[in-house]
């Protein structure tokens, strides 16, 4: 498991593996006997290797939802619903703006500059950039549209959504995590009866850890 170890511990940290986030890991993912030594090593720390539907991401599920796995499990399924929002605000927001046919992707460039300058040419734009940028989960203080659209991106690339390849440009690309979440998205439209809390999250564990 040494060769695993680097992955293991991005995995333990609640890392989402993609081929854009770590090429590498991914590619070591797709392979199901080192999927498998993985499962084996994670199982006496309850917990086991998950992805998305179409496998495009690897994550960390619970195996067994204990009393610690259930409190953890419920705090970070108040953050990913408190998230959830501002997140759909910013997908659809991008696809508006820079004239795109489907919601962005794992391995689409954006770039903050580009994606502000069209904001500023519209009105409608502009206010939902500057209501977005101001919401508790981007926090920006800044009036400034420019720098608005940069604290956006700054904190999607905090919280895995984005990478920068290069920390002096200003040039991100989505992670296979926008495929998470969308996957979420849609299964709490399937699933509307589910409450939207701490309580009945032992149905949705599949889905969400």
């Amino acid at each position: 498991m040494i060769e695993h170890g680097p992955l293991l511990e991005r995995l333990l940290a609640g890392e989402f593996i993609c081929p854009v986030s770590d090429e590498s890991g991914y590619r070591h993912l797709s392979n199901a006997e080192t999927r498998e030594e993985i499962d084996i090593y994670l199982r006496p720390l309850n917990r086991r290797l998950a992805s998305n539907e179409d496998g495009s991401v690897y994550f960390l599920a619970w195996r067994q939802l204990n009393d610690s796995a259930r409190d953890q499990l419920s705090r970070q399924l108040g953050e990913t619903l408190n998230s959830l929002l501002p997140l759909l605000e910013w997908l659809q927001l991008v696809q508006e703006a820079l004239g795109r046919d489907t919601l962005a992707a794992p391995g689409d460039v954006l770039k903050p500059a580009e994606f502000s300058a069209k904001c500023e040419d519209n009105q409608s734009l502009r206010e939902r950039l500057e209501r977005l940028a101001t919401d508790s989960f981007f926090g920006s203080q800044s009036d400034q549209l420019d720098a608005q659209a940069k604290q956006v991106f700054k904190r999607l690339k905090e919280h895995g959504y984005l990478l920068q390849p290069h920390s002096e440009r200003q040039v991100f690309v989505v992670t296979g995590k926008i495929d998470y979440l969308v996957d979420l998205v849609r299964f709490i439209r399937d699933e509307e009866n589910l409450p939207i809390d701490a309580e009945g999250e032992e149905g949705k564990q599949e889905v969400l850890l």
